[in-house]
């Protein structure tokens, strides 16, 4: 499969505190099939990555997200970390920047921490959709059906619950991303 996503824009919404694994892993695989991927967070240079409770390493900001528009990415992918969705949570451009993607079905993949974010952008009503443990029970009081399974495909949303499941969510992502491409739900190249 490799270059199936050759031509497709690729953003990652992430800020300090994000589960760094969750974020490096899922963008070199994109990377490698050909996707252009742009880190965007709230602030320029770069963001603090976690290896789950120690401190990891710095992340470089491709686009800060008063810089970046939603519109120029085909597809959204949400890193997880405790600290990470919980800061973008209280970010109403973070929550208008992910609300574009769930509005334009655009393909949105989500992993661990990361569906928190789509609480607030009304992402996940009505959707299959797993996390970490944790957040089964906001997931659900948003109207969620929460599962634990490895990674759960619902309509362009791709999830899945921690580091661990990164081969199996990374497969699904370039899936779905690729057929958003092929279904006109993406922005152009």
């Amino acid at each position: 499969m490799a270059n199936a996503l050759q031509g497709c824009r690729v953003a990652v919404l992430a800020t300090d505190g994000v589960e760094q694994v969750e974020l490096t892993e899922p963008v070199k695989v994109l990377r490698e099939e050909g996707a252009e991927v742009h880190v965007v967070a709230p602030k320029p240079g770069t963001i603090q990555g976690w290896n789950h409770l120690e401190k990891g390493d710095a992340i470089q900001v491709d686009r800060a997200l008063d810089q970046a528009a939603p519109a120029d990415y085909a597809a959204l992918l949400l890193p997880g970390g405790v600290v990470n969705p919980d800061q973008l949570r209280l970010q109403p451009k973070a929550i208008e920047f992910v609300r574009h993607f769930v509005q334009e079905k655009k393909p949105i993949a989500a992993i661990c921490h990361g569906p928190w974010t789509l609480i607030d952008a009304g992402g996940v009503r009505g959707r299959r959709v797993t996390s970490w443990p944790s957040l089964r029970t906001d997931l659900t009081n948003a109207g969620a059906q929460w599962v634990d399974e490895q990674v759960v495909t619902d309509q362009g949303l791709v999830t899945s619950r921690k580091p661990d499941d990164i081969p199996a969510f990374s497969r699904k992502m370039v899936e779905e991303f690729r057929e958003g491409r092929h279904t006109g739900r993406q922005a152009a190249a």
